[in-house]
């Protein structure tokens, strides 16, 4: 959809006026490969968009063809920052992929994860 070519190109004004338009584009519909908007906004990093998927009800938790949810996308990207915002946003950490993994286990390097666990604490969010 053009939302989730939107989220894929990071560009928040575009997504907000699809979002503000009559009718709106929806946060709740997958792409071929099972894949809210959500997941690309999560897998290129931009906290801005997926906070206002959020906002827009995205399906936080929903897992795409591969099992993997927006947060294993963050993750597997190096997206620290964005993970976080999943994390306070409500994301399960426990899910695991269609491989078995769950989304830390997917962090590029110890110095991703090492950011996400310490924030995360901060925070107050259980891992």
């Amino acid at each position: 959809t053009a939302l989730h070519f939107t989220a894929s190109k990071n560009n928040l004004d575009i997504a907000r006026t699809l979002l503000d338009s009559k009718p709106p584009a929806s946060v709740r519909v997958k792409d071929k490969r099972g894949v809210y908007p959500i997941h690309r906004a999560a897998a290129v990093g931009s906290v801005p968009m997926v906070e206002l998927f959020i906002k827009h009800r995205s399906p936080l938790n929903a897992s795409d063809d591969a099992g993997q949810t927006p947060l294993h996308h963050a993750v597997a990207e190096g997206h620290g920052d964005t993970a976080v915002a999943l994390l306070k946003a409500g994301a399960e950490t426990d899910k695991k992929d269609g491989d078995g993994h769950t989304a830390l286990e997917l962090a590029p390097d110890a110095q991703v994860k090492k950011y996400i666990v310490q924030s995360a604490e901060r925070e107050g969010i259980e891992l």
